[in-house]
């Protein structure tokens, strides 16, 4: 407690209530011209609440995105070489040789320490038949441990094991997207695709691709096969029975001419046993690619480099977002003077009779600076009520995903009477400093 006894009496809880009462009073006999006041500084803690939440929503999607690549893995991707530097553009009918090669899984798995698993996949495009119903998808030959190093969850059935990959069944798992346009109404496990004339019995259905990060920091769909759609239907298959039943190379037709493709892999994740090693053995895996493909028809994405960035673009959006509610809540603290200036001159007799009745300068500038900060705090709850309802009306109705944190409101309140207090204090200085003589006079 303070030992300056004007200002032990001030702030004495019997004073501060009786303060407060009057200020409450005050701003009830001027209920229009208050809430005029403090209407901005609800928007501007609206605006803060729904910015933040807006904010954090589209952050919490991009960094989920990129953590479901694995933040411990390192993903190769093929990469087609543009018309100007393959073999394409002198002859299209030579068969096309690019991308990840045995020699490269090999030289990793070898020569890079801190490698705990290499998991290689190939990926052609291809008609899936079912009956006189077909849809074009992306035929992916993987090993038995790809849910797991792509985080993707099986919904139905199960995955192919080791026995099946080791004895090259034609069996499958389509995604849900394969799932649901080749069988709308019926399960399809059990059942069989057709692919060029040989069928595969599905064993599992499991969860569609999400949304892809690439090396060059965007978020992309699908896989390497050209797809660039999450969407896209795929099934997948043993890595050794898409060996056996396409080979090596693919061949396409397509409007009279003739393409033919040979990628040993599409794609292979590389999983590091020390998530703070991760990016030395990415760049010492560029390094090697670099010495072994002369035209880069390779991609390296490293996913825990992506989160780093986008937790680095969340900070920059919420101190943009930040600085714009802040000018909003600028605007309505200035309104607040603004008005309670005006109240001083209004109230000059008013504040020149408490002098003459006893009251000090303290208890002047503790009426005015609490009639303000009931004012912004008022405004700050109708705010933060209204800030609340806007990130849940947008992901009602326009299906955007939005994360209030329990800080936000609380941030935004104190915010609003913090203006309060800031924007409160000269008008109340002025008032305190009145002539009481002065102020008696005053008509």
């Amino acid at each position: 407690m303070t030992s300056n006894p004007i200002l032990r009496l001030a702030l004495s809880p019997q004073h501060l209530l009786r303060s407060m009462e009057m200020g409450a009073k005050s701003i009830w006999l001027h209920r229009l011209r208050s809430m005029l006041t403090a209407l901005g500084v609800v928007f501007g803690v609206a605006s803060v609440v729904a910015m933040l939440a807006i904010g954090e929503g589209a952050s919490h999607e991009a960094q989920e995105q990129i953590r479901k690549l694995g933040s411990q893995n390192i993903i190769l991707e093929s990469v087609k070489p543009t018309e100007n530097q393959g073999p394409a553009s002198q002859n299209r009918s030579v068969v096309l040789d690019y991308g990840l090669t045995t020699r490269d899984i090999d030289q990793i798995r070898q020569t890079i320490p801190g490698i705990s698993i290499v998991v290689p996949s190939r990926v052609i495009s291809e008609l899936l038949w079912v009956e006189e119903r077909n849809v074009d998808a992306s035929i992916i030959g993987a090993l038995p441990i790809y849910p797991e190093m792509r985080n993707r969850n099986l919904v139905a059935g199960r995955f192919f094991n080791e026995l099946e990959q080791k004895q090259r069944l034609p069996v499958c798992v389509l995604n849900e997207n394969a799932a649901q346009r080749l069988f709308p109404l019926a399960t399809p496990i059990g059942k069989a695709v057709r692919i060029r004339g040989s069928y595969y019995q599905v064993i599992g259905i499991i969860e569609d691709e999400s949304l892809r990060a690439t090396g060059e920091g965007g978020i992309q769909g699908g896989t390497n096969s050209g797809s660039g759609n999450a969407n896209l239907a795929q099934l997948i298959m043993p890595f050794d029975t898409l060996l056996d039943h396409f080979g090596d190379t693919f061949f396409r037709h397509r409007s009279g001419s003739f393409e033919a493709e040979k990628v040993e892999f599409h794609e292979a994740i590389v999983r590091v046993a020390d998530i703070d090693s991760v990016v030395s053995r990415a760049e010492a895996i560029k390094h090697l690619l670099a010495r072994n493909h002369p035209k880069e028809d390779y991609r390296v994405t490293v996913p825990i480099e992506l989160l780093r960035q986008a937790e680095h673009t969340k900070r920059i959006f919420s101190i943009v977002l930040g600085s714009i509610a802040a000018i909003s809540l600028l605007v309505g603290g200035i309104g607040i003077m603004n008005i309670m200036l005006a109240s001083v001159t209004e109230r000059t007799r008013e504040i020149g009779v408490r002098r003459a009745l006893g009251a000090r300068q303290a208890d002047i500038v503790l009426q005015f600076l609490i009639e303000t900060i009931l004012l912004a705090g008022a405004g700050g709850v109708i705010g933060v009520i209204l800030g609340l309802g806007i990130p849940l009306a947008i992901s009602h109705f326009a299906g955007v995903t939005t994360v209030i944190k329990a800080w936000a409101p609380t941030l935004a309140f104190s915010i609003s009477v913090i203006t309060g207090i800031a924007f409160g204090i000269y008008p109340a200085m002025r008032a305190a400093k009145m002539n009481p003589v002065e102020a008696l006079r005053h008509e």
